[in-house]
């Protein structure tokens, strides 16, 4: 294949980078002439920055949202001996090897540096093998299809009424075994606790249609060590806690087959009989945190996680499932400081954001001021070094997996965001949410309903939701207008000046107000921590941050201004 047979035009022009208008957007667009198709000559490969638009002259193009997948040739070779006595000593009979159509073959295992025997699950959607885990048949060495779906394990089992998500294609037959259909198991097993972003093993929800969807009650039976833990509290905050419940297993035992090999069919029915669910929202028993509280006696005190700035720490630290309410005067950069601790949020510590920030449309304006951020140079031309093509096109990669947009064409309510935001904590599994201001949103209140009355209960519903999803989320709110002081400066607004009710301060897990100085532009932003909830998430203070006009960046250091000579 040649480029042109993709309608791109290279006007003769050769090289590592050629600019040329995209076949896909450019016609639509008022500048028609506008470059924005990246095509590398020497690899064969091009992107568009506007619709982003991209594929390879090998595999052809990859339209997004629409990921190209490897479909794998399934005609491995019938069971043998060896394999109905793998799962024999596994106490699962060869008729479940052969209704399930688990085959073998010798393939090659990267842990094994070799091609050995092995098994092979098929992962079918739609009556069609997609995908196929292969797993050594005398070591635990395990493979999938480069570039196939990811699904879950006899995704095709599961029924509306319950389904039982394990951790391995083994626990699954185990499940099978002891007399259950809709039994499902993940693709990739549990990640690890201290993954800081293990986004990429939950890939398998984000499917449409979705295969949880309509599902009345989900058992989570994983495995009973931390990576099975972390798993199990990751799938309850995405597929929602009020329909899930979880399995205690017997005694030592860690999984499922372990349980059946040990005491039998009859103690792992007992075990999904006895499943325990989640705690309900607002009630909690002692049972249910006892475990947690007799670890925390033992350990540390654990402060929040990091800003990302060493300045503002020790006043201010970040939890999931809280509500922080950010305010300041116009001007004075809460969208820029929200911007960028979102970014420090997602570097640090793997986080995902959604925002719905009505101020900063349209989303290419945003993302451009994101991206700067990331790459740390300005994305226009100008006085300073402009970002290259290679590091555009990184950054807008790097962007995809960590943020989402959430943008209404229309009026859109904060619950309607909300809503939005749990479908997002599902797909992408998103951390933190950005709403971006209080007074873009429609605010049509109930008759004889107050103001006052209205902000508490819209507060009330965002905590919630927060607790629910375990997500963070941050608001910006205006204070209303300011009066100068005798000396002619303002004061530093606090949550009690937001314009509308005083709910923002007492609803509110921490209040911050991002403060500069008009008069004195060189002078630090400051960072007023002026409400901390919980004393291990910080304390009332101000912290100094410098911001780089050029890169939209916050140090803690004042910035050393470097320009390209002209």
């Amino acid at each position: 294949m040649t480029f042109q047979d993709f309608n791109i035009a290279l006007h003769g022009k050769t090289g590592e980078e050629v600019q040329t208008t995209c076949p896909q957007c450019s016609m639509k667009r008022k500048n028609a002439k506008a470059r924005c198709l990246s095509v590398n000559t020497v690899k064969g490969v091009w992107l568009c920055h506007h619709c982003d638009w991209r594929g390879t002259l090998k595999s052809g193009e990859e339209r997004p949202g629409k990921p190209l997948y490897i479909r794998p040739t399934w005609d491995a070779k019938a069971p043998t001996l060896d394999l109905y006595s793998f799962f024999d000593q596994r106490a699962i009979p060869c008729e479940i090897v052969d209704s399930e159509g688990i085959k073998e073959e010798i393939a090659y295992l990267p842990q094994c540096e070799d091609s050995v025997p092995c098994i092979l699950f098929p992962y079918r959607k739609n009556g069609s093998v997609v995908n196929i885990k292969y797993r050594a048949l005398k070591d635990k060495a395990f493979r999938q299809v480069s570039g196939a779906e990811k699904i879950l394990y006899r995704q095709e089992s599961i029924k509306k009424d319950s389904v039982i998500i394990v951790e391995g294609e083994i626990d699954a037959l185990s499940l099978v075994a002891a007399g259950y259909q809709s039994v499902v198991s993940v693709p990739d097993g549990a990640p690890a606790p201290t993954t800081k972003n293990y986004a990429a093993k939950f890939t398998y929800l984000d499917q449409e249609p979705d295969p949880f969807d309509g599902v009345q009650s989900i058992i989570l039976a994983v495995d009973a060590d931390e990576p099975g833990r972390t798993l199990q509290r990751e799938l309850g905050r995405r597929l929602g806690t009020d329909r899930c419940s979880f399995v205690t297993w017997p005694g030592t035992c860690k999984d499922a087959n372990e349980t059946l090999m040990k005491y039998g069919v009859e103690a792992v029915q007992r075990a999904i009989a006895q499943a325990r669910p989640f705690p309900v929202q607002d009630v909690v028993e002692i049972d249910d945190i006892a475990e947690q509280i007799s670890t925390n006696y033992y350990t540390a005190p654990a402060r929040g996680l990091s800003t990302g700035w060493a300045a503002l720490d020790p006043f201010y630290t970040i939890e999931a499932g809280q509500l922080s309410v950010v305010t300041g005067i116009p001007s004075s950069g809460k969208s820029e400081w929200l911007d960028a601790l979102a970014l420090n949020l997602a570097a640090l510590h793997g986080w995902r954001f959604a925002v719905c920030s009505p101020e900063n449309a349209p989303v290419e304006t945003h993302c451009q001021k994101l991206l700067e951020k990331h790459v740390g140079k300005p994305f226009w031309v100008g006085p300073h070094a402009r970002m290259t093509p290679q590091e555009l096109a990184g950054g807008l990669g790097w962007l995809r997996d960590v943020v989402t947009f959430i943008m209404p064409e229309e009026s859109l309510s904060i619950q309607g965001v909300l809503d939005r935001a749990a479908v997002l904590v599902r797909r992408k599994g998103i951390k933190g949410l950005i709403l971006d201001p209080f007074n873009e949103f429609d605010h049509t209140r109930a008759k004889g309903e107050t103001e006052t009355e209205y902000i508490g209960l819209v507060l009330g519903s965002m905590k919630r939701w927060a607790r629910k999803y375990g997500v963070h989320v941050w608001l910006v709110a205006h204070p209303q207008k300011l009066y100068r002081r005798e000396d002619g400066t303002y004061p530093v607004p606090t949550p009690y000046d937001i314009n509308g009710s005083a709910n923002f301060r007492n609803k509110a897990d921490n209040c911050l107000t991002v403060w500069r100085d008009m008069d004195q532009p060189d002078q630090p932003i400051k960072i007023y921590v002026q409400k901390v909830r919980f004393k291990h998430i910080g304390t009332v203070g101000v912290a100094d941050l410098y911001w780089d006009h050029a890169t939209g960046r916050y140090t803690c250091e004042p910035i050393i201004d470097i320009r390209e000579e002209v």
